[in-house]
C-alpha cells in the first residue's frame, strides 16, 4: 500500500480536547473511536468538523468483530462506512478480534484461535468489509490471557498469512506485543522477523502494568522504558507511516503525554521514518 507518513500522534479523548487543539504543533495526526461518532448528536458532529479542519483523522473501530464466525453486522458496517467516507482518511483500522457470538455482544475484544478455520472466517469478513468501505484497512493485533487449546499456528504466522491472504496492513500495537511475549514467554523480536516489514504501517504505544507477576495492557499509565525500547526496534525494521499514543485514563499533565510524542518522533528520525 502507497500510503502517506503521518509522523506522530495520539488518539483523541473527550477529557484532553482543549490540550489536544492548543498543542497542534506537538501532535502531527489522531485517532479517533470510530464507535464514539457512529451516532453524533449535531454538536458532536461540528466538533468532528472542527477536529477534522485541523488534524487528518484516522477512524478506528471497536465492534465490527471481524473474527465473528456469523459474519458481521451489515446495519453497523454501514455506518462504520459512513463515517470514514466522510473523513476520508488515508486508512482505517479495526481489532483482529470478536466482539459478538451469534446474538451476544460480549462486551470486549475477545482473541480468536489462532487456526485455519478462523483465519478464513476473518479474511471472508474483512473482504466484505472492503468491499463496502473502499478505504485501505490496518488491522490491530490483541493481547491475550491465555494460549487457546485450539490453537495450531504461531501468532506472528497467523498474522502474516492473515495480512498475505486479506490484502491488508498491520496496525501494531507494541504495548500488546509486549505484554504478550511477556505473558506468553516468547521473544517479541522473533515474532517481528516474521512479519513483512512492509505490512506494518501504524504503531500504538502506552504504558501497562505489572501485577502478580502478569502484564496487564491497562492504557492508563506511562509508557515504560522497555516499552520504547521495543518501538526502536519496530522503527528500525519497518517503514511505519504513523504511531499513535492510546492514553485512554489516569492522564497525567499533558506535557507528560507530549514528552511521550517527542521520544518516539526522535526515534523516528533516527531511522528515517519522517523528517
Amino acid at each position: 500500500m502507497n500510503l502517506p507518513v503521518l509522523g506522530v500522534g495520539m488518539g483523541y479523548r473527550d477529557p484532553l480536547s482543549h490540550q489536544i487543539l492548543s498543542n497542534k504543533t506537538e501532535i502531527d495526526f489522531l485517532e479517533v473511536t470510530a464507535d464514539h461518532f457512529l451516532s453524533s448528536t449535531e454538536h458532536r458532529k461540528k466538533f468532528l468538523d472542527k477536529l477534522s479542519s485541523e488534524y487528518v483523522l484516522i477512524p478506528h473501530g471497536l465492534n465490527l468483530s471481524l473474527g465473528s464466525a456469523e459474519g458481521l453486522n451489515n446495519e453497523y458496517l454501514k455506518d462504520l462506512s459512513g463515517l470514514v467516507k466522510y473523513l476520508s482518511p488515508p486508512w482505517w483500522s479495526e481489532h483482529i478480534a470478536f466482539t459478538k457470538a451469534g446474538d451476544i455482544e460480549i462486551g470486549h475484544l475477545s482473541p480468536l484461535p489462532f487456526n485455519n478455520e478462523s483465519l478464513s472466517a476473518l479474511c471472508e469478513n474483512i473482504r466484505i468489509a472492503r468491499e463496502e468501505i473502499d478505504v485501505p484497512l490496518i488491522l490491530e493485533n490483541i493481547t491475550y490471557n491465555v494460549d487457546l487449546p485450539w490453537n495450531n499456528i504461531e501468532e506472528s504466522k497467523y498474522l502474516a498469512e492473515l495480512i498475505n491472504r486479506a490484502n491488508c496492513g498491520l496496525l501494531l500495537d507494541v504495548t500488546n506485543l509486549y505484554i504478550n511475549s511477556h505473558n506468553h514467554k516468547y521473544d517479541p523480536i522473533d515474532f517481528l522477523n516474521n512479519i513483512p516489514p512492509d505490512s506494518i504501517t501504524q504503531l500504538h504505544f502506552v504504558g501497562g502494568i505489572e501485577k502478580d507477576g502478569k502484564w496487564i495492557d491497562s492504557h492508563g499509565h506511562n509508557t515504560q522504558d522497555e516499552i520504547f525500547d521495543l518501538i526502536e526496534e519496530v522503527l528500525k525494521y519497518a517503514s511505519v507511516k504513523g504511531v499513535i499514543l492510546e492514553r485512554d485514563a489516569n492522564f497525567p499533565e499533558f506535557d507528560v503525554l507530549i514528552d511521550e510524542l517527542d521520544r518516539v518522533r526522535r526515534l523516528g528520525r533516527k531511522y528515517g521514518r519522517w523528517d
